[in-house]
């Protein structure tokens, strides 16, 4: 992996965590510094404790959360842990009472029992997001004393990156009121040039997600694609192995072998499999002319329709999966694949349908073509 595969894909390196990579991206991020910065508007930390790259969206997806949190007040402790922390020195010692105590204190919204084990699951999975993530260290104990019951005690010590965890804002957030205000925020320097601000969102939107669709809201960076494609392509592949496909309606980063960047799809798990099948479904759909493609590409079905995919997939290949896709219930793998594909951006909800995004018809995937034959003579 080059210097900028290794930035982009992890969140930060922590000297006191792998201190030979530290060492190495302090030497080497000189070479990438400028195109992330003009390119991408990504500024790079470089201290004595850390190196990361402040990375930020070009629009918000739904799988840019943290996918170890499941609930939302897992967010609001998480952020109070952040402020907790900001108290402490480096390396200074605190046990978890002192935290719990500090989020019954500051928590307004509703009141925390310690003794209610739903609240203390909620914390113990962000702590160990936080020790899984270099904020903390565990000195003595484990979470699962607090599991058990909430006298329960850790021992933990302040690694002092969570300084560092949270984006810096040029402006107060708490003059914010909306999403969007987040967003200009990152541009606000630039405002003056749209320009800057046009290529840096299009080159996010390549590098850090499914791909760039052409959309109402979309259609000048779509625009800026097809008029430069030949430079960013230049560009990208010279500094990565991959290779950008443009299209009528979309345009994607198509990363090769090589290239180890991030989350890839598809990923090495049994769900991928599922949804290249799925995709080879819908696809083959459209082909028969079943699904209606409009306007600009947009495939819009009803939830019905589209778990009827879901079930026809599990029909057609089930007995090709593995033992725990075997079986589910229907309605179980049907919910499952269905997540997945929201998670990676391959459909998304639309005014209480489903919308099929452009990037199932990019990649699809089938068994043998002996695997249906040999299962109906099983069957027989």
């Amino acid at each position: 992996m080059n210097a900028l595969e290794i930035l982009l894909e992890k969140r930060w390196i922590l000297k006191s965590k792998n201190r030979e990579l530290y060492y190495q991206m302090k030497d080497e991020v000189g070479t990438v510094k400028k195109f992330l910065l003009e390119k991408l508007g990504y500024a790079v930390i470089v201290n004595p404790y850390l190196i990361k790259v402040e990375k930020t969206p070009a629009r918000p997806e739904n799988w840019m959360g943290i996918m170890e949190f499941k609930n939302q007040i897992e967010y609001v402790f998480f952020c109070m842990v952040l402020m907790f922390l900001e108290e402490k020195e480096t390396e200074e010692q605190f046990v978890l009472s002192e935290l719990t105590e500090y989020i019954q204190a500051e928590y307004k919204e509703e009141q925390i029992d310690w003794t209610v084990y739903r609240y203390r699951r909620h914390l113990i999975r962000v702590m160990k997001y936080c020790e899984s993530s270099g904020l903390i260290n565990v000195n003595d104990g484990t979470e699962e004393n607090f599991a058990r019951n909430d006298t329960g005690e850790v021992l933990y010590e302040n690694t002092g990156a969570s300084r560092y965890f949270m984006k810096n804002f040029t402006r107060d957030i708490m003059e914010f009121s909306a999403l969007e205000d987040f967003e200009k925020e990152d541009w606000i320097d630039v405002d003056e040039d749209r320009g800057i601000v046009r290529r840096q969102r299009v080159y996010r939107q390549l590098l850090m997600t499914m791909g760039l669709e052409r959309e109402p809201d979309t259609e000048e960076d779509f625009v800026y694609v097809k008029n430069y494609r030949n430079m960013i392509a230049d560009e990208l592949s010279g500094m990565l192995d991959c290779e950008l496909h443009v299209h009528r309606t979309g345009a994607f980063l198509v990363l090769g072998e090589n290239c180890r960047m991030g989350r890839r799809f598809p990923e090495e798990n049994t769900l991928s499999d599922i949804v290249l099948l799925v995709n080879e479904i819908i696809q083959e759909r459209i082909r028969k002319g079943e699904i209606a493609v409009g306007a600009q590409e947009r495939i819009l079905v009803p939830k019905e329709y589209f778990t009827g995919i879901l079930e026809e997939c599990k029909e057609r290949y089930g007995q090709g999966m593995i033992k725990t896709y075997r079986e589910m219930t229907t309605r179980e793998f049907c919910q499952i694949t269905a997540d997945y594909m929201m998670e990676l951006g391959f459909i998304c909800e639309y005014q209480g349908d489903i919308q099929i995004k452009r990037a199932a018809g990019k990649i699809m995937g089938r068994y043998p073509r002996d695997f249906l034959k040999n299962g109906e003579e099983d069957e027989q």
